[in-house]
């Protein structure tokens, strides 16, 4: 999937960047390239090859470490909200930006 200069324009767009017509050219290099990687990635035949939950499992026998979920902390809501200029039920509460 090869992307346009129109498609550089309006993603930029989207992502509120005002760009030079230099800079456009050189980020549709860039993304056609990782989009040539992310291709060449997909065709690459997966069917059986078990995930890895860590890169090292894949040359050696890997032990997770896991620990007990256990809480460590006490409840410091009331003391974290102290600064806050508005709070109900708990809850930050914050002025309304979207009509």
């Amino acid at each position: 999937m090869a992307l346009t200069q129109e498609d550089v324009s309006r993603i930029a767009h989207l992502a509120r960047l005002e760009l030079s017509e230099a800079e456009q050219g050189a980020l549709l290099g860039q993304l056609n390239g990782f989009f040539s990687i992310v291709e060449q990635m997909s065709a690459v035949d997966t069917s059986g090859v078990e995930p890895l939950y860590t890169p090292l499992s894949a040359v050696q026998d890997v032990q997770l470490r896991l620990r007990e979920d256990a809480v460590t902390e006490s409840n410091q809501r009331e003391l974290n909200q102290r600064s806050a200029p508005a709070v109900e039920d708990g809850l930050f509460l914050v002025p309304k930006v979207i009509e």
